[in-house]
């Protein structure tokens, strides 16, 4: 699924890696808006992912030329928006066809979500499954375990967000994963999902306070176990309140 990246900043780039490349898109960047419309039907993009803030007029020329001929659901568009972003613009942005606005530093968690959420409404519907992430809470028993590739020392940690594609994952202390490289697969980890215990192998794919892992793969039949549990957490989640 390929992602089309109109962005000046480096930054912004590198957040987006962080936490859309995991989900399993190709990221293709442009850093001049000319440029990315001579080559939109080469590259024929799922997305489009724009800075407003690096090109605060010629954004507006990219949607109209994209929705020529690409509707919201063959192709959102996605304006990445700076804090001095008025109100006429959200409106003119929405009038445009654009498919949702996001806040260009993504500083909160729930930036991040509202751009990830924004994608998957668009994403097929055989592959939407393993990108909804839920937010793990106490009464849903998960928690993982990993030991250092480098000396073997257990990572102890809380589970933040669980899908069928990965984890986010809350070290006890930052030190502790400092030596890891990024894209370092870890293929000692216990995962627990209520009261099973899987195997998965985990790439890790973010580093920082919270850390992220790609589940690479499982043993046999434990993908179904993972797959059986997730499917039922807001079942869980009401009888346990009920």
């Amino acid at each position: 699924m390929k992602l089309l990246l109109v962005l000046g900043s480096n930054h912004s780039y590198d957040l987006i890696v962080q936490y859309i490349k995991p989900l399993g898109f190709e990221l293709i960047r442009y850093h001049h808006v000319v440029k990315a419309m001579d080559n939109i039907d080469e590259i024929n993009p799922m997305g489009i992912i724009v800075s407003a803030r690096d090109f605060p007029r010629h954004w507006k020329i990219l949607v109209q030329f994209v929705r020529t001929e690409r509707g919201k659901e063959s192709c959102p568009i996605i304006i990445l928006k700076g804090g001095n972003f008025p109100l006429e613009e959200t409106s003119k942005a929405f009038f445009l066809g654009v498919s949702g606005l996001v806040d260009e530093d993504m500083n909160d968690s729930t930036e991040i979500d509202r751009l990830q959420k924004i994608l998957s409404r668009y994403i097929p519907v055989e592959e939407k499954r393993k990108f909804d992430r839920t937010y793990v809470e106490p009464w849903h028993r998960v928690g993982l375990l990993i030991s250092s590739p480098i000396d073997k020392m257990i990572i102890p940690g809380e589970v933040k967000t669980i899908s069928l594609s990965g984890i986010s994952y809350s070290p006890a202390g930052s030190s502790m994963m400092k030596d890891i490289a990024l894209n370092a697969i870890l293929d000692e980890c216990s995962l627990r999902v209520g009261n099973d215990i899987l195997s998965p192998v985990c790439k890790l794919v973010r580093t920082g306070r919270i850390v992220s892992f790609e589940f690479v793969s499982f043993p046999p039949g434990e993908q179904k176990i993972l797959e059986d549990f997730l499917s039922v957490l807001p079942l869980r989640k009401l009888t346990m309140k009920a």
